[in-house]
């Protein structure tokens, strides 16, 4: 099988005449007409839910989340069906994933070119060889359970820059403070990319060369890890543990 597995995701079919109009009235981006869109559900104060793809089929939407937001996500979304044709059912669907020759019937990431495509099977794919996690940090891709919390805004894990939302659609869930946060005020804080010369453990406190609290470090590989971090404090010498942290933009 071309790909390998993507492990610990679950793959939701959203079927009925409303799944289009229902998914687009609730997340962060339109639903892709024959194509792929990356989204987030959130609360209605802003904060983040899950994080997801939703596929267009044709005749149906699959939406590809991790097994850990899965139970979760599918109570959100079947309180939210109400009255809409829509019906909303695990599959036995495998997400497999490369970053060389997309084959037939796969689908590009949509946050970013390096992370290659995306394939729906019904067979598992190979093993996984490729890096994937020392991909994610160096391309500062916040993933669930390691950076996105339910205390999580999503424009501070870069869903704009992601393609993880859509300021142009209709409304969503949490779409007023999210709009307020991306035209009525400035970043100061947020996940991006550092550099660590030392040894620092994720969770470790980052600090300022003056003591001061500047961040949190989350996801390592190597020399680098994704850090939430304070950007006003992020122009000094940091530090995390024993390590050196610096702010690699």
């Amino acid at each position: 099988m071309t790909g390998e597995t993507h492990e610990n995701r679950t793959i939701f079919r959203i079927t009925g005449a409303d799944r289009v109009k229902f998914l687009d009235n609730l997340v962060t981006n339109n639903v892709k007409p024959g194509g792929i869109a990356y989204a987030a559900l959130q609360t209605p104060q802003g904060k983040y839910i899950a994080d997801f793809f939703m596929v267009d089929t044709g005749d149906a939407l699959l939406i590809d989340v991790d097994s850990d937001l899965a139970q979760t996500l599918g109570q959100r979304l079947t309180m939210y069906k109400l009255r809409a044709d829509v019906q909303i059912e695990p599959t036995e669907l495998f997400a497999l994933r490369g970053r060389k020759d997309m084959p037939e019937g796969a689908f590009p990431d949509p946050r970013h070119a390096a992370l290659g495509w995306r394939l729906y099977s019904d067979t598992p794919g190979d093993a996984p060889t490729t890096d994937w996690e020392a991909l994610r940090v160096e391309l500062n891709v916040p993933a669930s359970g390691a950076e996105l919390t339910p205390d999580t805004f999503i424009l501070e894990a870069g869903f704009d820059r992601l393609n993880g939302v859509d300021f142009k659609k209709g409304c969503f869930v949490g779409q007023e403070v999210t709009a307020r946060m991306k035209h009525k005020t400035e970043l100061r804080k947020g996940f991006v990319t550092v550099a660590v010369d030392g040894e620092a453990e994720p969770g470790t406190e980052i600090t300022t060369d003056d003591g001061k609290p500047a961040g949190m470090l989350h996801t390592r590989a190597g020399d680098r890890a994704i850090a939430y971090l304070r950007f006003d404090r992020a122009e000094r010498p940091m530090t995390a543990g024993d390590a050196t942290v610096t702010w690699t933009r």
